[in-house]
C-alpha cells in the first residue's frame, strides 16, 4: 500500500448537506501510515517559493492601480473560471488578496505566507513559527475556495481570535466581494444560520462541531438521501439546518484542535429530570471515601483510571444493602463508586476545573480557560458538584457525540496552520490524511535557549522563579512565566506578592481581562504569570526600548505532555526576529515527573551531584512516556469510532 497517498477512503453524501463520509484506518493502516507521516515529515525540505512569489506580486502590481470599483471587478471576473477544477488561477486569485491587503491594510505578503497559503489550498498542515502571520496567510486559501462558490469555515480555538481576524480581514474581503459571517458562544440560531450563510465564516472548533451535531440531530429521520428528499417533498422536515455543508475548513492552531482535543468526544445532552441524583451522588461519595487504596481500588494516575478490587466489590455490595435504584444492580453500582473515586482522586479544584458562581466549570488543560456550557458525563460532573458542595445539575442523556476525527474527515477539502507540528506529523497523516510542511521564517530567528534547572520541589522552585524574574527586570525586560494550573500560577503570585514584585495573573478567574493583559505584556520591566492561555494565538508585541534591552523573557515552571506545547510557549519570545530569551525552572516534584518518570525522580532527589546534568533525560523520558500514553488514547478513540459506525451501520442508521 502506498502511504504516502491519502489513507482514508471517502465519498460523497449528499444529504442533508455536502459532506465527505471517511473510514477511519484500521488498527495496521494507522500505524503503517504515521510511520510514514513522520518520516515524511523530517524528510520534506522547508518550502521555498521565490520564483511563484515573485511571480505573484508581479501580477498583484498591475492590480495596485486599479479602482476599487475595478478590482472587484476583477475579482468577479475570475469567479467563473474558478468553478472550472482545472483552472490554473491561484496566482491570479493570490495577487488580488495581495493588493487588497496592502491598500486597505497596509501590509505585503512575504514570500513565507505566500507559500503557506499555496500549501493550505491542498489537504496539509503548514508549520509557521509565531508572528510570522498566519492570519492573514488563511485569507489566501479562504478567498480562492470563496471565489470558487465553495463555503469556508475559517477555525479557531477561541471567540476572541475569531472576532479579532475576522475584524481584521473584513475590508479585505469586501474589496473582494466575499461576505463574511462571525459565531459566537451564546448566538441564537438564527444568528448562526446567517454567518453560516456568508462565503467565509470564523468559528471555534467547539461551536462549528456542536452545530453541526445539532443538524444531525434536526434530521436524524431523514438522514438517508431517499428520505431527506421525500420529506423535503413534503414539507415534513422539521426546523432548519444551521450549516451549508462541510466543504472547507482552514484550521488555525491546528495541532491543538485535532491532536490536544482530540482525547474526548464532543457530546450534547439533555437533562432527564432524575430527582434523586443528590442522594446517589451523596450516598456514592460516602461509600468511595470508605474504600482504602491497594486494599479496595487500585489507582492509575498515568491513564487516570480506576479498577476496583474483589474486596472492594465485595465492601462495595455490603454498603449498598438497603439502597435502591442503581445500588441494586452490581455492575451499575460498581460504575458509580468507581466514578466517585475519580472525582475524589483524579479531578483537582484548580487544576482541573473551578468553582464560578457557585459551579463547576472545567478548565481547558491545554488551554487554561473556563467551559462553562461544557458538563463530564457518567454522573462524574454530578459528583464532582457534590464533593463541593454546590448545587447540581441534573443528570444528562446524550442526544449525539462526535469526535473531532469524525468530524474533521468529513471536510472535502480540509487544512491547517500550527507554529508546532513536526512532533506529530505521523498521527496528522494517518488519521486525517495531511501532510506537514515546515516553512522558513521570514527573518533569521534571534531566541537564546538558556537551558534548564531543576529544584527539588515546589517551594524551592517558586523562589527560584523569583530570583531570575528580579535579575531579569532588572534589564528593563519584560517577563512572561507559564504556569501549568490556575491552583501553580496563584502560588507563584503568592510568592511575587512577598517579595514585593509587581505582577499580573492570567487565569482561568481572569480570563475576560485575557487581550489587554497579552497585549500589555511586552512592555518594559512587565511580569506576567499565566496558565497556557499564553500560548495561543496571540502575539506579544514589545514595548518602546524593550527590543535593544533583550527582548522578552519566558519562564516554563513545568513540562508539558508534549515538546511541542512547550515549544508554544517558548515561541512567545522572539517573534519576527526580535530578540528574546527562554529558560525552564522545574521540580521533582512537578506533575508530569511524578505521573511519567516517577522512579527516576525519586532518584534524582537522593542525588543531588548529578540533578541538572540528568534533566534533559528526566524530561525525556517523561514526555515520551506521557505523548505516548496520550497518543494511545487518541489512537482508542479512532478505534472505538470505527467500530461505533460500523454498528450503526448494521443497525441501519448513519
Amino acid at each position: 500500500m502506498n502511504f504516502g497517498k491519502q489513507v482514508l477512503m471517502d465519498r460523497l453524501a449528499v444529504a442533508p448537506y455536502a459532506e465527505r463520509v471517511s473510514t477511519l484506518p484500521g488498527a495496521f493502516d494507522l500505524a503503517a501510515a504515521s510511520a510514514w507521516g513522520a518520516m515524511e515529515a523530517r524528510w520534506s525540505r522547508v518550502v521555498r517559493i521565490e520564483q511563484a512569489a515573485r511571480h505573484i506580486k508581479g501580477i498583484a502590481a498591475g492590480f495596485a492601480t486599479l479602482t476599487d470599483t475595478a478590482l472587484r471587478a476583477e475579482a468577479d471576473r475570475l469567479r467563473p473560471a474558478l468553478l472550472q477544477p482545472t483552472a490554473r488561477l491561484q496566482p491570479h486569485v493570490f495577487a488580488l488578496v495581495h493588493a487588497a491587503v496592502e491598500r486597505h491594510l497596509g501590509l505585503r505578503y512575504h514570500p513565507v505566507q505566500l507559500a503557506g497559503g499555496q500549501a493550505l489550498t491542498g489537504r496539509r498542515i503548514v508549520e509557521m513559527a509565531t508572528g510570522e502571520g498566519k492570519t492573514i496567510t488563511a485569507a489566501l486559501p479562504a478567498a480562492a475556495a470563496a471565489l470558487a462558490g465553495r463555503p469556508v469555515h475559517v477555525v479557531t480555538v477561541n471567540d476572541y481570535l475569531a472576532e479579532r481576524d475576522l475584524a481584521r480581514l473584513r475590508p479585505v474581503y469586501a474589496a473582494l466581494g466575499l461576505s463574511v459571517g462571525l459565531v459566537k458562544q451564546g448566538d441564537e440560531p438564527a444568528a448562526r444560520c446567517i454567518a453560516y450563510a456568508a462565503d467565509i465564516t470564523y468559528v471555534t472548533n467547539k461551536e462549528l462541531t456542536f452545530d453541526y451535531l445539532k443538524d444531525r440531530i434536526a434530521t436524524a429521520s431523514a438522514r438517508g438521501n431517499a428520505r431527506h428528499r421525500i420529506s423535503t417533498l413534503f414539507g415534513t422536515r422539521s426546523g432548519g439546518l444551521l450549516l451549508r455543508g462541510l466543504h472547507v475548513a482552514v484550521i488555525d492552531e491546528a495541532d491543538s484542535v485535532l491532536i490536544d482535543e482530540a482525547r474526548t468526544p464532543l457530546i450534547i445532552s439533555a437533562e432527564t429530570g432524575d430527582t434523586a441524583m443528590a442522594e446517589m451522588t451523596a450516598r456514592a461519595l460516602a461509600i468511595a471515601k470508605a474504600l482504602a487504596d491497594r486494599d479496595h481500588y487500585l489507582l492509575d494516575t498515568t491513564q487516570r483510571t480506576v479498577l476496583l478490587t474483589p474486596s472492594g466489590r465485595r465492601l462495595i455490595a455490603e454498603r449498598s444493602t438497603g439502597f435502591t435504584g442503581l445500588f441494586r444492580a452490581q455492575h451499575a453500582r460498581e460504575q458509580l463508586i468507581t466514578q466517585a473515586l475519580t472525582a475524589l482522586h483524579l479531578f483537582d479544584r484548580d487544576r482541573h476545573y473551578i468553582i464560578a458562581d457557585d459551579k463547576v466549570q472545567i478548565v481547558d488543560e491545554y488551554t487554561g480557560r473556563t467551559m462553562p456550557d461544557r458538563t463530564w458525563e457518567q454522573g462524574l460532573h454530578q459528583l464532582v458538584e457534590t464533593k463541593e458542595g454546590v448545587a447540581l445539575t441534573g443528570a444528562r442523556e446524550t442526544l449525539a457525540r462526535i469526535t473531532y476525527q469524525r468530524f474533521f474527515n468529513r471536510y472535502l477539502q480540509l487544512s491547517g496552520m500550527t507554529g508546532t507540528a513536526r512532533e506529530v506529523a505521523g498521527e496528522l497523516r494517518a488519521v486525517y490524511g495531511l501532510k506537514t510542511v515546515r516553512l522558513a521564517t521570514n527573518r533569521p530567528l534571534q531566541r537564546r535557549q538558556l537551558g534548564g534547572t531543576l529544584l527539588p520541589d515546589q517551594a524551592a522552585k517558586w523562589h527560584a522563579v523569583a530570583d531570575r524574574i528580579t535579575a531579569v527586570q532588572g534589564q528593563d525586560r519584560p517577563v512572561l512565566i507559564g504556569t501549568p494550573t490556575v491552583e501553580a500560577s496563584e502560588a507563584l503570585g503568592r510568592v511575587l506578592a512577598a517579595r514585593g514584585i509587581d505582577h499580573v495573573v492570567l487565569n482561568a478567574r481572569q480570563d475576560a481581562g485575557e487581550a489587554d493583559i497579552i497585549s500589555g505584556a511586552g512592555a518594559a520591566g512587565r511580569v506576567t504569570v499565566s496558565t497556557n492561555m499564553a500560548g495561543r494565538g496571540t502575539d506579544i508585541e514589545l514595548g518602546p526600548g524593550v527590543a535593544e534591552a533583550g527582548g522578552l523573557h519566558v519562564i516554563l515552571t513545568s513540562y508539558h505532555d508534549s515538546t511541542r506545547i512547550d515549544r508554544q510557549l517558548f515561541g512567545r519570545a522572539g517573534r519576527q526576529g526580535d530578540p528574546g530569551s527562554c529558560e525552564s525552572v522545574v521540580s521533582l516534584d512537578d506533575d508530569l515527573f511524578q505521573r511519567f518518570a516517577k522512579r527516576l525522580a525519586q532518584l534524582l532527589g537522593t542525588t543531588r551531584l548529578f540533578r541538572h546534568a540528568a534533566l534533559p533525560l528526566l524530561r525525556w523520558r517523561a514526555q515520551t512516556a506521557a505523548s505516548r500514553n496520550n497518543a494511545q488514547q487518541r489512537r482508542f478513540q479512532v478505534l472505538s469510532d470505527e467500530r461505533q459506525e460500523k454498528q450503526m451501520g448494521f443497525a441501519g442508521r448513519e
